[in-house]
């Protein structure tokens, strides 16, 4: 009874009022909404990289496509970014995504995770798991299972008026992601199922993986669904490897890959808007299902962007553009004629595409000076040997690592055991270079050290692997050595960056060659509201750092591209007054910077000013 009354007060907040069920099944054929036939003609929409002010444009946008269900990963590492502190506000809301769906007549599909890749850091896992004593993620580890149910059941009562048995437009969840690319162990799949089920009673499940990990990571009695590019020869092996029949059922493609993600690096290239159109031919021709991997790919605000688990690392970018048929902007791109012609073969009567105004230049304003970063330290945390950024408390952002000489050292600067991710190092404030963990061979820094001097190492977590397996603690983990000998006695300063600063001078502080990171701040007016409102922010001579417009931050910039503006949302600006510009920028060479918005974007490349001749 509880359970009831609860649900009914939820379902009054969300403007629910007809508590109707409904029902959501299958034959081997044909999916089934309430006894209709449903063709799942779907698109991926991530509600945590889209502003919330734009979630209605972006569905009826998907529905001027022709689309009729939306896919949506959640990243528990939003909604818990703190043990046991859950968050459901802003783009978190989970519950206001869904009902927003359901208000644009649309249906849904639910992956909630724990794991859902996504190319976000660890792969949507929040980075406090790392030091959980005895905790293995995904895998048949009682520490992760407790903590995925945990979170599980936190989004299961935000949603639970919005599952299809209780009239809402949710109609299956997901268990787990890809996971036959990395195991195949039962046990574990059925824990998470178990889960689920508790958490979402009633609903249906599946699970979605490549061609080649089908076997490894189905689970019998949820369907199984295929991803990936080549949709004709994915079914042909689903219907080869799958024969148990209560995994069986309506073919669908889960992830229609569209083009692909981008990564960080002076010879990376954009991957830009292709598609797969003949494929959408294929799948409704023959009554078959889809959902477009990104329909609408969005913004990895802050530090959510995760990285390729390689050596070297290979970060992503901020921007999650994806050559998706609508633009990180929420525009269509040039694939969206393509994919919508095809989809029109299928279905008749599709709504009129939306018009929507261009994005707006903003002519270039000033950027003061006002704080050396380093003259606003908190408080130190002092060991005798390095700690990871994990044994700080810490997940995202930056942290300092402080020795101060008491002997003469001199010669090459070892970071511990492998650099994660990239080094800026200081002998008594002056920069002394970069050991970057994006090269094969990155560049090799000596110093010299007298006593009393202070060595610095400014150590950024560039993200986590999207995948995870591999060790990834950030920070410095082992020793640091200097020509060999170890340092011992550190101060380390916490700088995760959870907002933007606050309190920062308004007078110029004087920028000198090689200086530690400095703020910078400028304001700039704007008359236009909403999406007339949106621009390009450049910052012409930065070389990498982190922007906040508004209070919000936009995520990094570096000039090494491919991204080479941020995405400002017009939602988030002001009509009157000003609009405030923050600029973290970690190698400072001047006091005289400028920003501006742009239009329209560009992709490009450029050499990398700390090691222009690494690979």
């Amino acid at each position: 009874m509880r359970f009831i009354g609860a649900l009914t007060v939820l379902m009054g907040s969300l403007g629910l009022t007809n508590a109707a069920t409904g029902n959501f099944t299958w034959d081997s054929k044909t999916f089934y909404v309430n006894g209709a036939q449903h063709q799942i003609i779907g698109g991926q929409i991530d509600p945590q990289r889209v502003p919330r002010e734009y979630w209605p444009q972006r569905l009826q946008m998907a529905k001027s496509l022709g689309l009729n269900t939306i896919f949506s990963y959640l990243y528990w590492q939003d909604i818990e970014q703190h043990q046991g502190q859950f968050d459901f506000t802003g783009r978190n809301d989970v519950a206001a995504w869904f009902k927003a769906i359901q208000d644009a007549g649309l249906k849904a599909v639910l992956r909630p995770g724990p794991y859902v890749c996504a190319e976000r850091d660890w792969g949507g896992i929040p980075g406090w798991l790392s030091p959980v004593q005895g905790l293995k993620i995904r895998s048949n580890n009682q520490p992760f299972l407790e903590l995925s149910a945990k979170y599980l059941a936190k989004v299961g009562e935000q949603l639970a008026p919005l599952l299809i048995t209780n009239g809402g437009p949710i109609l299956m969840v997901q268990i787990e992601n890809e996971y036959g690319y990395v195991g195949n162990d039962k046990n574990y799949l059925k824990a998470l199922s178990n889960s689920l089920s508790r958490s979402f009673p009633g609903l249906k499940q599946y699970t979605n993986d490549g061609a080649s990990a089908l076997k490894s990571g189905f689970l019998p009695g949820a369907l199984a669904v295929v991803d990936g590019g080549g949709t004709e020869n994915g079914f042909r092996t689903l219907q080869s490897s799958i024969t148990d029949q209560s995994s069986r059922g309506p073919l669908m493609n889960g992830e229609l890959w569209i083009t692909w993600f981008d990564v960080w690096g002076p010879k990376k290239g954009h991957a830009g808007n292709n598609g797969n159109a003949g494929d959408v031919d294929f799948v409704l021709a023959n009554g078959h299902h889809f959902s477009l991997f990104m329909f609408h790919g969005g913004t990895s605000w802050g530090f959510g962007n995760g990285a390729q688990d390689a050596q070297p690392i290979q970060p992503f970018t901020t921007s999650y553009d994806y050559g998706a048929v609508l633009d990180e902007t929420g525009r269509v791109a040039s694939n969206f004629a393509p994919f919508r012609n095809a989809i029109a073969k299928k279905v008749s009567s599709i709504p009129a595409v939306p018009s929507n105004p261009p994005l707006q230049a903003i002519a270039s304003f000033p950027l003061t000076p006002v704080a050396n970063w380093f003259d606003m330290l908190p408080k130190a945390v002092a060991s005798s040997s390095p700690k990871v950024m994990e044994a700080l408390g810490q997940v995202w952002g930056y942290v300092l690592y402080e020795h101060v000489a008491t002997a003469a050292a001199s010669g090459k600067v070892v970071p511990g055991n492998g650099i994660r991710d990239r080094v800026i190092v200081y002998v008594s404030g002056a920069k002394q270079g970069v050991i970057d963990g994006i090269y094969k061979t990155p560049a090799t820094v000596n110093v010299n050290l007298s006593p009393g001097d202070k060595l610095w190492l400014l150590v950024e977590n560039l993200g986590r692997a999207d995948n995870g397996f591999s060790d990834q603690t950030k920070g410095i983990a082992g020793s640091v050595t200097v020509g060999g000998k170890t340092l011992t006695q550190w101060n380390h300063y916490s700088l995760p960056l959870d907002g933007a600063p606050s309190g920062l001078p308004s007078n110029a502080v004087t920028v000198k060659a090689n200086s530690a990171p400095v703020w910078y701040r400028g304001t700039f007016a704007n008359t236009k509201s909403g999406m007339a409102a949106d621009t390009f922010l450049e910052l012409p001579g930065g070389v990498k750092g982190v922007v906040f417009v508004n209070g919000h931050n936009l995520g990094r910039y570096w000039t090494i591209g491919p991204q080479q503006q941020l995405f400002v949302p017009g939602a988030w600006l002001n009509t009157t007054g000003s609009n405030e510009v923050l600029v973290l920028e970690l190698e400072p060479g001047t006091s005289s910077r400028s920003a501006r918005g742009l239009a329209t974007r560009t992709w490009a490349n450029n050499p990398d000013p700390d090691c222009p001749n690494c690979t």
